[in-house]
């Protein structure tokens, strides 16, 4: 017996090495506004506060069953656009969106390596998609100029139903889920087919205003008790259609016969709205535990559900590590056995110690902090976090505060005045990279006048 069960063992562990050292499949599903507490996925077991007292996303407690989930997940920024630009070449917005030679970092940022471009290097035989929101605002740069084979080509919030398009209200297709899902099933079965290896990333629209929904998801919703910091059944039913296309996409990938040979990764492209029109009776702040909410620094702007499923991932797994979609590009180039050199000016770092060994390893990036920072059309702030300590900088006001996370994930006690040597010593490594990167620390012009000077010519 004991000699059958070593062989088993072999056999399985054989299987699993199988899959992850084949060419991988690489699915990326982004949603949009989706709050850290804003699905029903309880992110942190130790608190009950991280998630949602009203909304269900059951297609995503699944996905966290499957996978691995992680409690202190990051997105890039506090907004849409320079979270999509990072993901996808792996440098914080401080390296490009912000700088200080603003008619010159649209070239710049076109000639980054991006994730489609790397994985065709790693093996010629990789195909790519992009479904959904695009919003490379600015410079309109295109998917197809970044190495995407198939996509939905230049959209942004208005193509699907985006702030001002009239919601709440009922549709068929709500957010263009429906048509972004089918689009990404096709896809994958097309690749399948050609036995060519895949990375697709499906950008949903929704959770972003405005508000679009199923008449009877509604209905269902509105029935349903309310909590404190979630009361709307139009939000409610919103979040549960994009949950229930996500399930759509996981299934497809195991009728597909893909399910041990692909990874997918899932998080937020930021963090929830602080208010939302027409909401009555909430108690709570919609983003509670977190400070904040979308275009702040705080956790409650950049704290977002981050879940990875794949080969050698533990189902159910959860990890504390401080993770981000920066790092979704060195994860991917190991993962496709990318041989060349990563490039330099890389921010994120590979998950694989962390996904494939339970959750208890660590992140190593270039640096050993994660940066998050805004400027120009935006209020100037900048967040470090090393550790457990987050220093938080406001440059108008050039207010420093220092807050220790693992005691205070709602950043109400600031301990810059008790620990101003920590606090010195964080600060001086946020302004020697944002020196480095030349980043611009002033708020300067509004959106309109920021696109003006990327396009002078326009």
């Amino acid at each position: 017996m004991k000699i059958l069960s070593t062989l088993l063992l072999g056999s399985l562990l054989s299987v699993v090495a199988s899959a992850v050292t084949r060419s991988p499949n690489f699915v990326v599903i982004m949603t949009d506004d989706q709050s850290w507490v804003g699905t029903s996925l309880q992110i942190d077991p130790a608190d009950e506060r991280s998630r949602s007292d009203y909304f269900r996303t059951p297609q995503i407690e699944r996905l966290a069953s499957e996978g691995m989930s992680f409690t202190r997940g990051y997105a890039p920024a506090p907004y849409c656009c320079p979270t999509r630009r990072s993901l996808l070449i792996g440098q914080t917005p401080a390296r490009h969106i912000y700088q200080k030679d603003q008619p010159n970092w649209t070239a710049n940022y076109r000639q980054q390596l991006s994730i489609p471009q790397m994985l065709k290097q790693a093996n010629p035989a990789y195909r790519a998609a992009h479904f959904g929101k695009w919003d490379m605002r600015y410079d309109d740069v295109t998917p197809a100029e970044m190495g995407y084979d198939v996509s939905d080509g230049y959209t942004d919030n208005g193509t699907g139903g985006g702030k001002g398009a009239g919601g709440p209200a009922a549709s068929t297709d709500p957010k263009l889920i429906v048509g972004i899902t089918e689009r990404t099933g096709a896809f994958m079965e097309s690749a399948r087919d050609a036995n060519q290896p895949f990375f697709v990333q499906v950008s949903h629209y929704a959770v972003h205003l405005d508000i679009f929904y199923r008449e009877e998801t509604y209905a269902a919703e509105s029935a349903r008790a309310k909590g404190e910091k979630h009361t709307m059944p139009e939000f409610a039913a919103m979040t549960y259609d994009v949950d229930e296309v996500i399930g759509t996409v996981l299934d497809k990938i195991e009728s597909l016969g893909l399910t041990e040979t692909t990874y997918v990764f899932f998080l937020s492209d930021n963090g929830g709205r602080n208010t939302m029109p027409k909401q009555q009776g909430r108690t709570e702040h919609r983003n509670f535990p977190l400070r904040d909410g979308k275009g702040s620094v705080y956790e409650g702007g950049i704290r977002v559900p981050f879940i990875v499923r794949g080969p050698g991932v533990a189902g159910g797994a959860i990890s504390d590590e401080p993770v981000t979609g920066l790092d979704f590009f060195p994860t991917i180039a190991e993962l496709a056995g990318y041989a060349k050199p990563l490039p330099a000016a890389l921010d994120g770092g590979s998950l694989t110690p962390v996904i494939h060994h339970g959750g208890s390893g660590t992140v190593t990036r270039n640096y050993p902090f994660l940066l998050f920072h805004q400027a120009v059309a935006r209020s100037a702030e900048t967040a470090l976090l090393a550790g457990d300590y987050k220093l938080v900088k406001t440059w108008a006001r050039d207010r420093l505060e220092l807050f220790d996370l693992s005691r205070d994930v709602s950043e109400v006690r600031d301990l810059s005045q008790k620990m101003p040597e920590k606090t010195a010593k964080l600060h001086q490594m946020m302004v020697d990279f944002l020196t480095e990167v030349d980043a611009e620390t002033r708020k300067i012009g509004s959106k309109a006048e920021v696109y003006e000077r990327a396009n002078p010519s326009s």
